[in-house]
């Protein structure tokens, strides 16, 4: 039995059955829905019977297309089998034999070639025998030796070529006959080329040297004409050694250059024909063997200079090492000086000679470096030292004859002048802190130690620098630095100790006047020394635009350039260091002992007799009391802060001055707040509008010609004062405030803290 139709309603939320209706309500809604579904569906059965017509008219037009499209398969299997299949068949027939045809024509192109060969073999068997017999021209034999190596050794060593190319005047194989005769060619060649080097004809020489490239002997030919050209350097050297005149001055340095300048013109000169006949990179093997004669030439050129300059060495003068010495001797003392027997002359001109056979050798090593390495014309590329010069006698006698000695020998002859530098030191005339009387002498006011020093600085720096030598820059400039650290500042900290240190005589007494001015000078020292040091390096490092330093020209090799700077860099700061920790420390000093006490008295006359807890203006006639006019707090302070800070000003330099300048106003600021703190109490409204523009006064005084950033340590000075003068209302809101709430309400960086600006606001007695 069917199941009855269900149809949703949304009565009470619930399914139900037209037969489980229970009132004329829902079988009404039921009704209503069963016709809408009845037209619905008659709809749809309506629209598909409207179409049924196309659907039967597309079918009868597929199945003639069916009917047309039969015959046409019918039409091409017919093509296909009667046609096409033969005409396929005759096409793989036509590939096939124009295949085989191809490979008989490539046999044959082959055959003809090896033929061709053979024959060209055959000529160029025969053109050797004809050329060396009676004509002897060895030029065409060369060519055709030549012609023949570049056939393939498969044809020359074949079969077909022993069979065709031997004849009757030739009847040996042709790789034998073409052998022998490079042989006797390259013998030949040899006993002509060393005829005409032994003769001086230079055509003869570059016309058999032409020639050892074209029977394949490159190296013996390479190999001779470096002996030809060594034979001329050996033949320069002893010339330039043998000399008549006497051996003084620069005069090994002399030769050594002339060899290296001879070399370089030959390596530059013969470049081009080298290379062009026997293919680039050839001429490095030439160089090489032009170093093996330079090592010999330069190797006694060295140990000539060295024994006729022997007693200067290390090996025979160990006082010239390097161990610290116990301190320069200070004028006077007495001390006899280590080395007192040692010419220092004869040690500068030695050192220079040394310097220049180094710059020489290291000029020549970056010759060498730039014509073995390839590339080079990139700006970008780095240099490095070729094998063969790296390991060469010539880079080992170098560094045992000159590199070494000059480490020793430099570091003693600065050391030594700095020594006697001190020794001849003498103090800058006619200075004197009165201010009414004029300097006898001209700013900087140094010692003349520091200008003798720091020009035997920069002498041994530049000397240094142009050896070209890594390894020297990293031992001598360090030693630079040290005896700078140890000499010329121990001297100097050792004078402010010992000889200079102003201290009174008398308790509550000033230092003396010719104390003062030595410690002046002694501060002096440091500061110049320093400025001339950083402007030695940055002449030293020839600084670019760019930022960079301009030494890669004498040290192009890998990083050697940066290695350098940062050599001298850490020598300058190091320095620097020192001197500025010793320079504060003497600043310390000044204001202790200086500074302070001459300050004492200017505050004491500043602020004396003046009172802000009255009025000037309606004082009582018949009072004992003087009145103070307007402005005189700030002209006493400036006449007393003059008098004492103008005689230190003429002489300190100016950097070390605003140093000295910023630690007496700080120190001032704090003497102004104790003595605005003094006032409590004893300020009325319009004593504190005084006391405003007296501190305002002394301010103005003090930072007069100085930066104007020394008006900031003032700060708290200053608002101190503002707080006094506030109105009610306006310090009532101030007081509400504190942190960056305040400073972005007043606008001020406010120095005081909250309960400190309380304490200040009753300073006024009516506020407190």
């Amino acid at each position: 039995m069917a199941h009855p139709q269900t149809l949703p309603t949304k009565t009470n939320g619930t399914s139900s059955t037209i037969y489980s209706v229970t009132s004329i309500e829902e079988i009404k809604a039921a009704l209503s829905e069963l016709n809408q579904r009845d037209a619905a569906v008659t709809a749809r059965l309506d629209e598909l019977l409207a179409t049924q017509k196309d659907v039967t008219r597309q079918l009868g037009r597929l199945d003639l297309a069916r009917a047309h499209l039969g015959s046409q398969v019918t039409a091409t299997r017919t093509i296909s089998n009667d046609i096409l299949a033969p005409a396929a068949s005759t096409a793989h027939r036509i590939s096939s034999a124009v295949k085989k045809l191809d490979r008989e024509q490539a046999a044959v192109k082959a055959t003809l070639e090896v033929v061709e060969q053979v024959a060209e073999l055959k000529a160029c068997v025969l053109g050797v025998h004809g050329s060396m017999g009676a004509p002897q021209d060895w030029e065409t034999a060369a060519s055709y030796l030549h012609r023949a190596s570049k056939l393939p050794a498969g044809v020359i060593d074949g079969a077909f070529a022993d069979e065709i190319v031997p004849t009757a005047e030739v009847p040996d194989p042709p790789r034998q006959t073409l052998s022998a005769a490079s042989e006797s060619l390259c013998g030949l060649f040899l006993r002509e080329f060393d005829k005409a080097a032994r003769d001086g004809d230079g055509a003869a020489v570059t016309r058999f040297f032409k020639l050892f490239p074209l029977i394949d002997r490159r190296e013996v030919g390479l190999d001779a004409y470096g002996r030809y050209v060594c034979s001329g350097i050996a033949a320069r050297a002893r010339t330039n050694m043998g000399a008549s005149q006497r051996r003084e001055g620069l005069f090994y340095a002399n030769a050594l250059t002339k060899l290296f300048e001879h070399i370089a013109q030959i390596i530059d000169g013969h470049e081009p024909l080298v290379e062009r006949h026997y293919g680039v990179g050839s001429m490095t093997k030439v160089i090489e063997r032009i170093q093996v004669e330079a090592d010999a030439q330069g190797g006694i050129i060295l140990d000539t200079w060295a024994e006729e300059r022997r007693s200067f060495l290390p090996s025979q003068r160990p006082t010239l090492g390097t161990s610290p010495r116990t301190g320069s001797p200070a004028p006077g003392s007495g001390r006899t000086s280590e080395d007192e027997g040692v010419d220092m002359k004869e040690v500068d001109a030695l050192l220079n000679e040394t310097a220049v056979m180094l710059g020489r050798w290291s000029l020549y090593t970056r010759f060498l470096a730039s014509k073995s390495a390839p590339g080079v014309d990139d700006e970008h590329a780095k240099l490095s030292v070729p094998s063969f010069v790296l390991h060469s006698r010539l880079h080992k006698r170098v560094n045992e004859l000159l590199v070494e000695p000059f480490n020793t020998m430099a570091t003693f002859f600065f050391r030594r002048s700095v020594e006697k530098s001190f020794q001849l030191d003498d103090w800058p005339h006619d200075l004197t802190l009165n201010p009414n009387k004029p300097l006898g002498s001209s700013p900087p006011f140094v010692t003349t130690a520091v200008d003798d020093v720091m020009y035997i600085v920069n002498q041994v720096l530049q000397r240094t620098l142009s050896t070209g030598q890594r390894s020297i820059i990293g031992s001598v400039v360090p030693s630079v630095g040290r005896v700078l650290g140890s000499d010329l500042f121990g001297m100097v900290q050792r004078r402010m100790r010992d000889e200079s240190y102003p201290k009174a005589a008398i308790q509550g007494a000033l230092p003396p006047e010719n104390v003062i001015v030595q410690f002046l000078v002694l501060i002096n020292n440091l500061d110049i020394a320093t400025e001339y040091v950083k402007r030695i390096i940055r002449t030293c490092l020839n600084l670019q635009q760019d930022g960079t330093n301009g030494l890669t020209d004498t040290f192009p090799f890998g990083n050697e350039a940066t290695a350098v700077e940062r050599t001298l860099r850490n020598m300058e700061a190091g320095f620097e260091i020192k001197t500025s920790e010793l320079i504060n420390e003497a600043i310390e000093v000044m204001l202790k002992q200086v500074m302070r006490p001459r300050l004492r008295p200017v505050m004491i006359e500043t602020f004396r007799d003046v009172d802000y807890s009255s009025d000037p203006d309606h004082q009582s006639e018949d009072t004992d009391e003087p009145v103070i006019a307007e402005g005189a707090v700030p002209q006493r302070f400036e006449r007393g802060w003059q008098a004492f800070t103008l005689p230190v000003k003429r002489i300190l330099t100016s950097s070390t001055y605003d140093k000295l300048l910023t630690a007496t106003i700080a120190y001032l600021s704090r003497t102004l707040e104790k003595r605005i703190w003094s006032y409590y109490g004893r300020v009325n409204d319009l004593g504190a509008v005084r006391l405003e523009r007296d501190i305002a006064g002394v301010v103005s005084a003090a930072v007069k010609g100085g930066r104007y950033e020394l008006r900031d340590l003032f700060s708290r000075c200053v608002q101190m004062t503002l707080i006094m003068n506030m109105e009610e209302d306006e310090w009532q809101e101030v007081a509400k405030l504190d942190g960056s709430k305040l400073e972005a309400e007043t606008g001020v960086a406010w120095k005081l803290e909250k309960e400190e600006r309380k304490r200040v606001r009753g300073i006024v007695a009516d506020r407190a």
